[in-house]
């Protein structure tokens, strides 16, 4: 028993075993120095549930799920081109979502409310009209819940593309702005192109401005525009591409452009849970990622300033951040009107939702502006936007 409590002891005042290990059994001591390092979609993802699960509540997880599942595309159809992609497309199914829009509310919108909830935004608010929507922007999808992949587009004997795919929902901006014959608009963050192609299918617009504040998205958006539109079309001095500040636009043309996209960087949700490559959500992009509210505030309020009296604004994202999207429109309502003198209404967008609400699945109870959020059986979005126009 003795020997026993000799040999305890002995063990006990032994500080370091290694010595008892046979030389080729031993292992180095190591101890981190750092946190693990989590790539940048793992540091959405924490985001995200942090902070979408309170914003969306009960519809987080299956927007969750369905962000993080394959997204669905649909496919412009480039009016441009002469080959015969409307007809091939049509043969696999896909439908012109426009055209076949529906007539009839939706029953999940006919219980909403047609009351504003925010008491601030009462007297801004107005009945929105009818869209008359362009006959010539043609976007077909395949049905819901059919994830289907569409085939690469085919050159036709102009080497112009037969159609262009994006994500549906992104249409959705560019049908609310509702350009008419003979409008002037501004496209202020234009990259990569698609939402500009889609204006010029309209083949309304008597003066487009084409801007994007980075040189190397702005080489982006015209090498897209090469493969879409005529030569002759794009040095037709009615249309002008510009890699000006859009912050700075209000200063360059004011009170000039009947309808303005104010089509804003974002941490684009879909790219940063996917996506490690160019992620918003990477180390040493984060305070990029920070300032990204007051950088979409000022070009906000650099879209309102260049928009007419009369004129109207659509502003958008393809974040779900309440901090991007109704925060940043309820600050530069105020900031135009006690700085700048300029009044604004929000224009209602509900009857969009009417038109598209069995394509897309809508965000319910907004009070300002509408979005598009992710759903496994219309897997598109997230888009937000939000319709302003300027008072005279």
């Amino acid at each position: 028993m003795a020997l026993l409590w000799d040999t305890s002891l002995l063990l006990r005042k032994v500080k370091d075993l290694r010595c008892l290990t046979p030389r080729r059994h031993r292992v180095k001591e190591k101890w981190a120095a750092t946190r693990p390092k989590l790539p940048p979609t793992r540091l959405a993802v924490h985001h995200f549930d942090a902070t979408y699960s309170t914003q969306l509540g009960q519809l987080w997880p299956s927007v969750r799920l369905a962000m993080l599942s394959e997204r669905k595309y649909g496919a412009l159809l480039n009016n441009f081109s002469h080959n015969a992609a409307l007809t091939e497309l049509k043969a696999q199914g896909c439908v012109d979502f426009i055209s076949e829009r529906e007539k009839d509310i939706p029953s999940c919108l006919e219980e909403k409310s047609e009351e504003p909830s925010d008491v601030s935004m009462k007297s801004s608010d107005v009945d929105g009209e009818q869209l008359s929507l362009s006959p010539n922007i043609k976007c077909l999808v395949f049905p819901r819940g059919d994830v289907t992949r569409f085939k690469p587009a085919r050159p036709d004997k102009n080497g112009l593309l037969g159609y262009y795919l994006m994500d549906a929902a992104s249409l959705l901006p560019c049908l609310a702005l509702d350009v008419q014959e003979g409008h002037s608009v501004l496209d202020l963050c234009a990259a990569p192109g698609g939402k500009t192609l889609a204006l010029l299918q309209t083949q309304a617009i008597r003066f487009l401005c084409i801007n994007d504040s980075s040189v190397s998205r702005t080489l982006r958006l015209r090498k897209v525009l090469h493969s879409y539109v005529p030569k002759h079309f794009l040095t037709n001095e009615n249309l002008r591409i510009t890699s000006f500040d859009g912050t700075k636009w209000g200063e360059i043309e004011s009170n000039t452009f009947d309808r303005v996209l104010v089509d804003v960087p974002c941490t684009t949700d879909r790219h940063s849970l996917m996506e490690d490559d160019n992620n918003i959500f990477s180390k040493s992009r984060t305070g990029e990622r920070r300032r990204l509210p007051q950088l979409q505030l000022e070009l906000l309020l650099a879209g309102i300033q260049a928009a007419c009296p009369g004129g109207e604004i659509l502003y958008s994202t393809c974040t779900l951040s309440q901090n991007q999207n109704l925060s940043v429109v309820e600050q530069a309502i105020y900031q135009a009107r006690e700085k700048d003198g300029i009044h604004l209404q929000v224009v209602d967008l509900k009857p969009l939702m009417r038109m598209f609400g069995n394509t897309f699945h809508f965000a319910p109870d907004l009070h300002l502006g509408e979005m598009v959020i992710p759903h496994l059986a219309a897997n598109f979005g997230p888009i937000y936007m939000c319709k302003l126009k300027r008072l005279t």
